[in-house]
């Protein structure tokens, strides 16, 4: 009878292992989803994006000021500098359920690159990454992040005597609806505003990230960025868009 316990026992410690490793997985492929729907929100005012996920022990939560982007466009002028805060989209997963081992780091997406900043038309406006870092002040979690970067792009015109090249820049700021009423497994996302920031005659590019909960454990090791700033010589004359989509979050909008 004893044997008979234990062996009970021990199948249904190993069944809730799998369980919640399976959860874990399917929520990782829940938070991809949500990175990649950031883009398709943040360009369009007034689109609605709410996508859902099943969880028993995990639960999504919506971390404001998550980074600072910092802009500087230097030109003969002088320097203007801008700043972007924007937040991020946690599903966090209780260590007492799941875990992969302190200090833990997987890049989700883009998964060869670390840089804050992406080049190219396709590429990603958010990383996608899972990390377990302990211990916390909100608690010990292994948790997958999705939080906004940088997509640069370049293109120039050419005339018959000038040539102008154009750096643009586009990045979705995420801020957290008033309500967030947790009546649901689901995250929504809205495009609020997009705002167009044009400068001309700008000769240098400079962008820094910083992280203004540092003090709460999301400092630089807990992103893992590949450098926390870039500086870039423009041509003569280039012109520098810098797009930015506003996304508000609400976690369990139904």
């Amino acid at each position: 009878m004893v044997m008979v316990l234990v062996a009970m026992s021990y199948a249904s410690t190993i069944m809730g292992a799998r369980l919640a490793e399976n959860e874990f997985s399917a929520n990782k492929q829940f938070m991809l989803t949500t990175g990649l729907q950031i883009d398709d929100v943040a360009w369009t005012v007034g689109r609605t994006q709410t996508i859902s996920y099943s969880s028993r022990s995990g639960v999504v939560k919506y971390q404001p000021l998550a980074l600072n982007y910092s802009v500087e466009l230097h030109s003969i002028s002088g320097t203007e500098t801008f700043n972007f805060t924007t937040g991020m989209i946690m599903y966090n997963m209780p260590i007492s359920q799941y875990n992969l081992g302190n200090n833990y780091f997987e890049r989700v997406s883009p998964r060869n690159s670390a840089y804050f900043i992406q080049n190219g038309s396709t590429a990603p406006v958010s990383h996608v990454f899972i990390v377990e870092q302990l211990p916390m002040l909100d608690g010990n979690f292994i948790r997958t992040i999705a939080v906004p970067s940088i997509r640069n792009m370049t293109s120039s015109i050419v005339s018959q005597s000038t040539s102008t090249v154009y750096y643009k820049f586009f990045l979705p700021t995420l801020e957290a609806a008033s309500e967030n009423p947790a009546l649901s497994q689901s995250v929504t996302m809205i495009g609020n505003d997009v705002t167009k920031i044009i400068r001309s005659g700008v000769d240098q590019v400079r962008i820094t990230v910083s992280f203004p909960n540092a003090g709460i454990g999301f400092n630089s090791d807990f992103f893992k960025f590949e450098g926390n700033s870039t500086s870039t010589v423009l041509p003569t004359g280039s012109v520098v868009e810098f797009y930015l989509g506003k996304v508000v979050v609400s976690v369990g909008r139904v």
